[in-house]
């Protein structure tokens, strides 16, 4: 059997790859395998499932409800809830299974299943085969009293505001911010946390209609955030997506401020207050070369890990580490959370320009990015990505003539179906150049 989870669950098209029947199956197959672990022992399974708001979680909820209950698995419904909201709770709650209804940053007709162990932690990929074997095999079904109760959980949003809050000790009166919640996930809960924590807040995108999620708006679409921040007058903006386990930000001028900048502001903060354990950074390969020499000249390491939240999730709790993230805004706080949390992201980096009464741009220059360009190239054979030898040859012309002066970093996606270059060297015009080349060879050497 190919594989169906890939490297954030089980996510394409909705109704297309993921059906009903197969969000069922999922559901069934994950609630035996846990229970074949003895995770069930000893007592009744309870889980938690929300969602994103695209119109098609709402068939897909109730198809996982249906088989969880049907599994003998009680389901408390947290209904729409960010990401890092569901892993919360899940932890909060002393659930055994969290489960996520959601596509992230990928537009509206998609969504996808992410299954959560006990503590909100993501399952490793020795359970998610396990899930697959799983699929479609006839089983002793549960009957009479043994199967699930379904109760709707009536407080999940305030009890995760209320958690958001209690991670900062910094009140943030006197900052104004705005907050483009792509009309997702975090479009009650992302507004309420900031003024709760005593900033004046100006939310975008929280008018959800099943459609609009990551439509022009949130971390993939800037534009609205950065005209908003400039005519509100605001101190800053921050964007999250879809199902607000990452962010970006700008400046009081609408510059962006991603990732890497953001990782360096929290760094340092921790650092300082003596709360980054091994006074270590965990990033990707995808980091810019000016976030590594950043850390450096603070006198914080750097371990860096293959592309994907998980990766950075799996150094970080092997060694024990704090902080960890991407370039692309998931920002992982250990001591507060299990998973990428842009809400959370946004309270301490408006907690340390409150400490440091210091602006965004103040406190991101800390990062002198190398210019870096990326390109996807779509409708190719990603499988053959790390393998064909003209590309690789290509790769490695390329490399040569940039020295020591930039890095090259080609990759498949693990959620869409497109191969990555990415480029830095010392001029935008030459990473352009260099990316345009790359990609004219694998589209050329990889095509369908």
């Amino acid at each position: 059997m190919p594989r169906i989870f890939g490297t954030d669950g089980v996510r394409g098209l909705a109704n297309g790859q993921l059906t009903a029947e197969l969000a069922l199956d999922l559901s069934v197959a994950a609630a035996r395998v846990l229970a074949s672990r003895g995770e069930f022992e000893g007592h009744r399974p309870l889980a938690v499932v929300g969602r994103d708001t695209r119109i098609s979680g709402q068939f897909l909820e109730h198809a996982v409800v249906a088989g969880l209950a049907s599994a003998g698995v009680d389901v408390l419904r947290l209904r729409v809830l960010p990401t890092p909201a569901v892993a919360y709770m899940t932890q909060a709650l002393g659930a055994d299974l969290g489960v996520v209804i959601s596509a992230s940053h990928n537009p509206m007709p998609d969504n996808g299943i992410k299954f959560l162990a006990r503590g909100g932690l993501k399952l490793d990929d020795a359970v998610e085969r396990e899930i697959e074997q799983h699929l479609d095999e006839p089983w002793d079904r549960p009957v009479g009293g043994a199967v699930g109760r379904v109760t709707p959980y009536a407080t999940p949003v305030r009890e995760y505001v209320d958690h958001l809050v209690s991670t900062i000790d910094q009140p943030l009166a006197g900052i104004k911010v705005v907050l483009d919640c792509a009309h997702g996930a975090a479009y009650e809960a992302g507004p309420a946390a900031l003024h709760a924590a005593g900033a004046e807040v100006i939310a975008i995108g929280t008018d959800p209609d099943g459609l609009n999620i990551n439509d022009g708006c949130g971390s993939t679409h800037l534009g609205p955030l950065q005209a908003a921040v400039v005519e509100h007058g605001a101190d800053v903006g921050f964007a999250l997506d879809g199902d607000a386990d990452r962010c970006l930000a700008v400046d009081h001028e609408g510059t962006i401020v991603d990732g890497d900048q953001l990782m360096a502001i929290l760094a340092i903060a921790m650092s300082e207050h003596g709360r980054l354990h091994k006074n270590t950074v965990v990033a990707t390969v995808m980091s810019n070369l000016g976030f590594v020499h950043a850390m450096k000249s603070a006198g914080i390491g750097v371990r860096q890990t293959k592309v994907g939240d998980r990766y950075v999730l799996e150094a970080m709790r092997v060694s024990g580490y704090s902080l960890g993230g991407e370039q692309s805004g998931h920002v992982i706080m250990s001591e507060h959370a299990t998973t990428g949390d842009g809400v959370l992201t946004a309270l301490h980096v408006l907690e340390r320009m409150a400490a440091t009464r210091s602006g965004l741009r103040e406190l991101a220059s800390v990062v002198t990015r190398l210019p870096q360009v990326l390109v996807n190239v779509p409708d190719v054979d990603k499988s053959r990505a790390d393998d064909d030898p003209v590309v690789a040859a290509a790769v490695a012309e390329e490399e040569a003539a940039l020295g020591d002066s930039g890095r090259i970093l080609l990759r498949p996606s693990g959620t869409e179906n497109l191969v990555r270059v990415m480029v830095e060297a010392g001029t935008e015009e030459d990473a352009r150049s260099v990316a345009g080349r790359l990609a004219d060879v694998v589209k050329r050497q990889l095509a369908l």
